[in-house]
């Protein structure tokens, strides 16, 4: 039996692959949690109608079950203007100026709060996650590329043009393997679970069983996936180098899929980085708690901040 003093914020994480849902409460406990697949092979137009029939589904069933849901918060991928909620470009689903928060807020008529899908999983870090007590920090999150937030008092730090945190397009290895984004040696290009996973599977000849496969062969002395591994850890080493030395945060949470790979990449990651430090101070290398549910919990805390306090249970 539902409690009926209780209220809820509704998170969606939108995804290339698939979206997450899930009712989060104002102290970000994940209660339900539903998936649904993104299947972008449809188009922009017709993600974004799954997108809101979705949320509009959930708030019906919600409030059927005596679980209202007050507010409604979208981690999305791509650029996003936060201030004015447009979903400015995804390359991953291929939209363009969308008004998200316009179009769900009177699809839903509940506040809504739209997010940056990595920003988003930085916020519930910060506030239930592996930075919490940390007043500046990195979000790094390795995964199919590398996103990334620079977090100052648990806020998104976005810069001038809500630009700020692109890691993943450090070039690391200037005139190295080429980047999506036009540029050659970036660092997703290198430490990426999707990297990672890539390179191996093209050097080895083999499918591509994912990056945790990879760091598996280690133990094997498989030497492709030897040097494949070695060479993410020394060139993240560098940008979290170039980090320090620019933004000096106390803090680096490292979350994605390769981070899924434990003490075989941090315990190197971390001699690595103490080896190439001259004058620098170093942050705390530490992996993220939330996993892959960051983005659906960022976004529900973000919508609970939309709520007055009078109405927070």
């Amino acid at each position: 039996m539902s409690d009926p003093e209780q209220r809820y914020a509704l998170a969606l994480d939108v995804g290339g692959t698939g979206i997450k849902a899930g009712l989060v409460t104002a102290d970000g406990t994940l209660t339900r949690t539903w998936r649904r697949a993104t299947r972008i092979e449809r188009g922009p137009q017709a993600v974004i109608d799954t997108i809101a029939d979705f949320a509009a589904e959930l708030v019906e069933e919600a409030a059927a079950d005596g679980t209202p849901v007050v507010a409604a918060g979208f981690a999305l991928p791509g650029i996003i203007n936060e201030q004015i909620g447009v979903g400015v470009f995804s390359a991953t689903v291929g939209w363009r100026d969308v008004p998200f928060r316009e179009l769900l807020g009177k699809r839903l008529a509940v506040p809504v709060a739209i997010g940056h899908d990595v920003r988003a999983g930085g916020v519930a870090e910060a506030r239930i996650g592996a930075g919490r007590g940390s007043a500046r920090f990195i979000f790094l999150p390795l995964g199919t590329s590398i996103g990334g937030a620079i977090m100052i008092d648990g806020v998104p730090n976005l810069g001038t043009h809500g630009m700020g945190g692109e890691f993943g397009h450090f070039v690391v290895r200037p005139g190295g393997l080429p980047c999506g984004c036009g540029l050659h040696g970036c660092l997703a290009q290198y430490s990426s679970a999707g990297a990672v996973a890539a390179r191996y599977a093209q050097a080895a000849g083999t499918p591509n069983a994912g990056a945790l496969d990879v760091a598996a062969r280690l133990a094997t002395g498989d030497p492709i996936a030897r040097a494949i591994w070695d060479e993410a850890v020394d060139v993240l080493a560098d940008a979290l180098l170039t980090t320090a030395a620019l933004l000096d945060p106390d803090r680096v949470v490292i979350g994605g899929g390769l981070a899924e790979a434990g003490d075989v990449l941090m315990v190197p990651l971390a001699e690595s980085l103490a080896g190439k430090a001259t004058y620098h101070v170093l942050p705390e290398l530490v992996t993220a708690e939330l996993g892959d549910l960051a983005g659906c919990l960022g976004a529900g805390l973000l919508a609970w901040d939309l709520v007055p306090q009078d109405r927070v249970p």
